[in-house]
């Protein structure tokens, strides 16, 4: 599992949510882009890019400071919303709560786990997915190191893009900042991944702002962390939505 940064007000400090956290996708998301990655260049030729439609969630997009503890759970609810996009009917994105309270219940977390600023990661991701949307997911643990990134994690997320088409989620315990993948390139030069980073906070941007600041963004594969394993959750949505 991917490690868990440890805080002294993490644990100790209960959350207000407020009255309107149960609304889904109502719930702030008339201010959330959808596809903040079109109109950005693939950087090589063999591209498995996300298809149909997906919003971009990040830190405070419904009013909640989650700054430091929440680009899991703001991962989970852009896959999430690529499940609303790509089924006649379905349940809105759940909220942050509702994450929550969706792995006590199912008995992944203790009851104080409810309110706290505990962080998720792929596995509880998968059950999250699972809960809500009776999706499955494929869990794969990627070791350290270039070689093991670029034969393994890049060729997992091909076959996945190709197959499903849906957004991935990514992280690590060196580097164990939660990130959406919404595509890959491969090159003679080396593999490229597309991010999109639950980080920012802030006034809504348009998306070319997102990309011109490096919220969304390809990225080297070369340029991980490659002394920190990382871990895919990967959405096993059926056929390929276009």
């Amino acid at each position: 599992l991917e490690q868990v940064e440890k805080h002294p007000l993490l644990d100790t400090c209960p959350i207000d949510w407020g009255t309107d956290h149960n609304q889904g996708l109502t719930n702030g998301s008339e201010s959330l882009l959808r596809r903040v990655h079109s109109g950005l260049d693939p950087p090589d030729s063999r591209c498995s890019i996300v298809s149909g439609d997906y919003l971009y969630y990040h830190y405070g997009c419904d009013g909640q400071d989650d700054r430091g503890w929440g680009c899991g759970y703001r991962t989970v609810q852009t896959m999430a919303s690529w499940l609303c996009f790509s089924r006649e009917s379905g349940r809105p994105p759940p909220s942050l709560p509702d994450i929550q309270q969706a792995l006590v219940s199912m008995g992944d977390k203790e009851d104080s786990f409810r309110g706290s600023r505990g962080w998720i990661g792929t596995f509880e991701a998968s059950l999250v997915l699972d809960f809500f949307y009776d999706v499955p997911c494929r869990v794969v643990h990627v070791r350290g190191g270039g070689a093991e990134l670029e034969e393994v994690a890049v060729q997992e997320l091909h076959r996945h893009f190709e197959t499903h088409g849906s957004p991935v989620m990514m992280g690590g315990d060196r580097d164990n900042s939660s990130k959406g993948i919404l595509g890959v390139c491969s090159g003679k030069h080396g593999s490229s991944v597309l991010v999109v980073d639950p980080h920012y906070y802030g006034k809504p941007l348009e998306k070319t702002e997102l990309q011109t600041h490096g919220w969304v963004r390809w990225i080297k594969v070369s340029s991980l962390d490659q002394c920190s394993f990382y871990n895919l959750c990967l959405p096993l949505t059926g056929k390929r939505h276009v």
